[in-house]
């Protein structure tokens, strides 16, 4: 692994295969952890990612590197063997792979490096997604996003450098598939985080959080319910969606 472009700018993408079923393990990492064959993959993720961050400060690019790791969905809850877990965990929130709307569906981790711009240890608690990518690394390149049509992303540097205080993002959507499932409104001048579902997946069994039937959920049909009016949850008070909010409840 060498860098012929150390000199210049270089945009290397990795996309891993580990944490995803068939947990596809080397024989050095099997039995290494003690949450199973996920946990055997996630050690190997993690060394693998060690070895890449090893290169580059090896090259003396440390300083002068953006590195953002993030993974693509949460944790698959359906994805068993057994009785043993292979598709992760989602901590407090509700649902996981394949859902469009609950959390636990769509929060990933969210992780930057970037020793000679940014401090470490920051904890930055503002909603971003995987579309400010594309603008940060053009932001990045000295670059213009195109101007001939509505860009999603938004660029992440003035969030991470602390010249702004709140994401671009004052209303996000969560779609499965091309079917619109929830939407969150990030209220800036009180902190308070809306979200309103219109359509959740029928989990089966119904208190298990997953589709355990099905293997996976779906976007549509009749896996769907659809809510009219939508479930709404305050995720700044509520962060697990376990309270629907009623005008009873919340008058606002």
């Amino acid at each position: 692994f060498s860098f012929r472009s150390k000199h210049r700018p270089f945009l290397l993408l990795v996309s891993l295969l580990h944490v995803h079923t068939p947990l596809i393990t080397t024989k050095k990492f099997l039995g290494k952890s003690r949450h199973g064959l996920y946990g055997d993959n996630v050690e190997e993720m993690d060394w693998m990612v060690g070895k890449l961050l090893d290169v580059i400060d090896k090259e003396g690019l440390k300083n002068t590197t953006f590195i953002y790791f993030a993974s693509d969905h949460g944790g698959s809850l359906e994805a068993h063997r057994g009785n043993a877990q292979l598709g992760g965990w989602n901590g407090i929130y509700k649902g996981g792979k394949g859902m469009g709307g609950w959390e636990g569906g769509i929060r990933v981790p969210g992780i930057v490096r970037w020793p000679g711009v940014l401090p470490a240890g920051t904890v930055i608690n503002e909603p971003t997604n995987l579309m400010d990518i594309f603008p940060t690394v053009v932001h990045l390149a000295g670059g213009a996003v195109p101007q001939d049509r509505v860009i999603d992303g938004r660029t992440l540097l003035p969030l991470l450098q602390g010249t702004v205080q709140h994401a671009e993002h004052e209303f996000m959507f969560h779609y499965c598939g091309v079917f619109l499932h929830a939407a969150r409104w990030h209220q800036k001048d009180s902190g308070i985080i809306w979200k309103a579902h219109y359509a959740t997946p029928v989990f089966q069994p119904e208190a298990s959080g997953a589709c355990f039937g099905r293997g996976i959920c779906p976007c549509f049909g009749d896996g769907v319910t659809h809510h009219d009016p939508p479930l709404l949850f305050d995720l700044s008070q509520d962060p697990s969606e376990a309270n629907p909010l009623s005008p009873d409840t919340e008058p606002l």
